[in-house]
Formats: C-alpha cells, structure tokens, sequence
C-alpha cells in the first residue's frame, strides 16, 4: 500500500554525516519531508511547537545537553506524542542498549553503520500504520 500524502519524519542526529545519509535514506520515501534537528533539546521544541504534525522520529542516542534516551521518555510521557513511531540508530555499543531502548517502547532499533535499504524498508512500515 503506497503512502498517500506529506509524512514529516523528524532526524534527531549532531553529527552531519550521520544526519545527511539518513536525509538521503528517507527522502527517498515517496510524501516523506524530512526536517532535522542537530539535538535532542530542538527536537523537542519542534515536537511540541504545533506546527506541522510529526509522524515519525529517528533519533541518535549519544548527543550533547540531553541524550536520546530522555527525549524517548519525553516523547513517550507526553500524551500529545505518545504513540509517535520512534527509531534509533546509534553507535552506542552498550550491551544494555538494546533493552534500556525496548523498555522505552522504540520501535526499531539500527546500529550504525546501517543498511539503508533495511531502515527505509522500517520507516515505511511504521508510516504505512500511522496513517
């Protein structure tokens, strides 16, 4: 089933590199707009700023002045946001990684480096159920 209209996905990610190849990923997705947020702190100023609605957050876990595991519980305690799809794609090579994020209720998790073509395949299924 093809995605119908605008799904803004939100890119929480402070290093450049890592930001553009998941621009590049995404943007690839038919009706995706992609916007982007060098930090945790703006993401969630442009989450809760009542512009245009965010469908779905991909976001980084080591960042400066708040780390991706707060703005996950942010996301999650806010009801207005709560059942917002959520991705992480980290470096993060903690073992405990991969249940602290579960028990935040993320909805994939991708290790970096990433496959594109497995992330872009994830994104649109979680679009496909938001909509």
């Amino acid at each position: 089933m093809p995605l119908e209209g605008a799904h803004p996905v939100l890119i929480v990610e402070d290093s450049e590199n890592a930001a553009a190849m998941l621009e590049i990923t995404l943007a690839g997705i038919p009706g995706v707009a992609v916007q982007l947020a060098t930090n945790a702190v703006d993401a969630l100023r442009i989450l809760k700023n009542g512009g245009p609605a965010v469908h779905a957050v991909v976001t980084d876990l080591n960042m400066p002045r708040m780390d991706g595991f707060e703005l996950i519980r942010r996301i999650r305690a806010d009801k207005n946001l709560s059942r917002m799809p959520i991705m992480v794609v980290s470096a993060d090579t903690d073992p405990a990684t991969p249940q602290r994020i579960a028990q935040l209720r993320v909805d994939a998790f991708f290790p970096k480096p990433f496959s594109p073509a497995q992330l872009r395949r994830k994104m649109e299924q979680l679009l496909d159920g938001a909509v």
